[in-house]
């Protein structure tokens, strides 16, 4: 993973078949990721776990799942494991689509010091350390590691980021039998050039790089305490963790420019304060079934959730009105058992079964009548089984279903927080989702390893809660199928390739008559009316993704590699009537390593200096220059729900230009 040339943290995660991994903010914001058809947001539906510890932050104030890695180190990272689908009784919220389980080193041969150097202004210090506690056998190891960094980006308005990053771990033993400590602290601040609307780039009214509001941006800061075990016994084996995050964010966004507010533009501050704490364990039975090896595991997940949310109107990040502000609790449990049965040589299954249980309470401080208590519980039954290997090759087969949570704010909401004479309906605070997968895997070719699978994702109607508007808005049925291929080549030790490809169809089901009732709405402007039609495109669900890299080079001397990724067309309203433009970009990476373990290392970042965007929307927005705003305002002459839709256009965060970056690395 550390192979491959990154632009950003989170990048890291493009080691997953199958996912991109973008940004279409300023350096401190979470990621957006697209899955197998999903366009995640910031993690609704990936389940993302650090050194055991959930990424995911549920009832957040900017989206549900948000998942930030902005604070990982990728020097520090050890192993990423990968899976997909509902089939595993072990994984629970947010991991319909993907469950990834990033693993921590532990120790380093030798001290590492670090300088990175590049274009606009990027700048990073990295070190790390270990050292033995003790001369004794069992004693532990302690690791230290730090990183400060900035950067200002390509953008008119800098992202001016200042980020500061530290990690202390100690570790005893094995993972299979052994235990680890690890503390985490982070802190970033930085201003975004968030996505801008096409027609404003076309009039030349802001450049590229340019941004509609320069005070957008934010600061956040993480800290968390984990410790986990794991052992092993005659009977089987054991592992448990623990773990305490206090995180805060503090995000200034401005998405639709001056069509709520005609005068002082549409900015809003998003606040999320929280501590989780959470605990987990299981316990695996070796034993048999008729003579047949047989593994039970049985197993409890806990968490609980003490949250401070806000969502403010400002003006150039200065307070404006409230919207809403709430207290929420939000607990949950989840149990589970799972039975693995090797029936022959080339047969195992897994049968497994889930149950979550969430009770949250919200307190809503401007609106008593959006505070409520809300709980709900669902099962989950889950199935696997491989045949094979034959050859070197092994055929599988999953299904089950899987849940992902709901906002609880959305759960209990009853009006809307800026005008609390329109009622709304609350959101299921569980939502099921279906799924099955099929596919074989080969290694009949020497240093290929190489899978196909074919996989189907069902997911029930919902009513997602917006954190940007402080209401809900309703979601209909989906349905997503596609395939996924996967090959790593290394016919050689110096040599690995890699090529993957995954191609999706997703749609919405059933008829959405609210969105008809809109475009009607709307009829005689086709400025606004235009994207609005019904449809069953899921907006931002890739049909394709593909990517390609090839890496060169032993554990000294010369090395080098280069990277592509993909990111197809895509639907962005459902009437297709918008579609993003493809993204095609190459990262290359060249440098030479001593025997002594120092290393000088040139990255190239979209090497090609391609024209392209991280990401494309297309919505309804307001700028000054619009002929609607002029209809809307100070005199409104056309229709409310035309002012209300404002302007359809494409807006879009585009790739940064060529960048290169000079690292320098000792070992002492």
């Amino acid at each position: 993973m550390n192979a491959r040339p990154l632009t950003r943290p989170g990048e890291l995660l493009e080691a997953v078949p199958g996912l991109i991994v973008t940004q279409h903010s300023g350096e401190g914001k979470a990621n957006q990721y697209f899955l197998r058809g999903y366009n995640l947001d910031h993690g609704t539906d990936m389940a993302i776990f650090v050194d055991d510890v959930p990424v995911n932050m549920r009832t957040h104030a900017h989206g549900q799942g948000y998942a930030d890695l902005n604070w990982l180190m990728p020097e520090t990272v050890n192993s990423l494991d990968i899976r997909k689908g509902p089939y595993f009784a072990d994984e629970g919220d947010f991991g319909s689509a993907g469950n990834l389980h990033i693993g921590l080193i532990d120790s380093v041969p030798k001290a590492v010091a670090q300088i990175t150097a590049g274009s606009f202004g990027y700048r990073r210090i990295f070190g790390m350390d270990s050292t033995r506690l003790g001369a004794k056998p069992g004693d532990g190891t302690l690791l230290i590691a730090g990183e400060a960094a900035t950067y200002n980006g390509p953008w008119a308005n800098p992202d001016d980021m200042r980020k500061l990053n530290a990690l202390v771990r100690y570790t005893q033993g094995t993972a299979l039998d052994g235990f680890s400590v690890t503390g985490m602290a982070y802190s970033n601040r930085w201003n975004s050039t968030d996505q801008v609307p096409q027609r404003a780039l076309a009039s030349g009214q802001i450049g590229l790089y340019g941004a509609e509001d320069p005070t957008d941006g934010g600061n956040t800061n993480r800290f968390a305490l984990s410790a986990r075990g794991a052992g092993t016994d005659d009977a089987g084996s054991w592992k448990a963790n623990a773990f305490i995050v206090k995180s805060e964010l503090d995000l200034f966004n401005n998405f639709t420019y001056f069509l709520n507010d005609p005068v002082l533009g549409d900015q809003f501050h998003q606040h999320d304060d929280r501590i989780v704490a959470g605990a987990n364990a299981s316990r695996t039975l070796d034993g048999s079934l008729d003579g047949r090896p047989m593994q039970t595991t049985f197993g409890v997940q806990t968490r609980y959730d003490d949250i401070d949310l806000a969502l403010t109107d400002t003006f150039q990040r200065s307070f404006l009105s409230n919207v809403r502000s709430d207290k929420v609790g939000e607990g949950s449990v989840g149990v589970y058992a799972q039975n693995m049965v090797r029936w022959t040589d080339w047969l195992r299954t897994t049968l497994g079964w889930r149950g979550d249980y969430y009770t949250a309470n919200v307190s809503s401080i401007f609106d008593a009548n959006n505070s409520g208590h809300v709980s709900a519980g669902i099962g989950s039954p889950k199935f696997t089984m491989v045949l094979g290997p034959f050859n070197k090759t092994e055929f599988f087969l999953g299904a089950g279903t899987g849940m992902h949570s709901n906002d609880a704010r959305g759960a209990t909401i009853t009006e809307d927080p800026v005008d609390p004479a329109t009622k709304l309906s609350a959101s299921p605070l569980l939502v099921r989702t279906k799924g099955a997968e099929a596919g074989v895997r080969s290694k009949i070719v020497p240093g290929l390893d190489s899978s196909l699978s074919a996989f189907l994702l069902d997911q029930d109607s919902e009513i997602i809660f917006s954190g940007d508007a402080g209401d809900t808005s309703a979601s209909r049925p989906s349905r997503r199928y596609g395939l996924e291929w996967t090959n790593r080549y290394r016919p050689v030790s110096w040599l690995d390739v890699d090529a993957d490809l995954a191609m999706t169809h997703a749609r919405f089901l059933g008829f959405d008559s609210d969105q008809a009732a809109l475009y009607d709405s709307l009829a005689g402007f086709p400025q606004a009316q235009i994207g609005n039609a019904p449809g069953n495109y899921i907006p931002n669900a890739p049909a394709m993704v593909a990517s390609a890299g090839i890496t060169l080079g032993e554990k000294t001397g010369p090395f080098g590699g280069l990277r592509w990724r993909y990111l197809a067309s895509s639907p962005l309203t459902e009437d297709n009537a918008f579609r993003s433009p493809a993204t095609s970009v190459f990262n290359g990476r060249i440098g030479y390593r001593d025997s002594n373990g120092w290393r000088i290392q040139l990255d190239v970042l979209n090497l090609l200096n391609t024209k392209a965007n991280q990401i494309t929307y297309a919505y309804g927005s307001l700028i000054k220059t619009d002929n609607l705003y002029h209809l809307c305002y100070p005199v409104q002459t056309a229709p409310a729900a035309v002012c209300q839709n404002g302007v359809m256009d494409y807006v879009l965060h585009p790739v940064e230009p060529l960048t290169i970056r000079l690292t320098l690395a000792g070992a002492f």
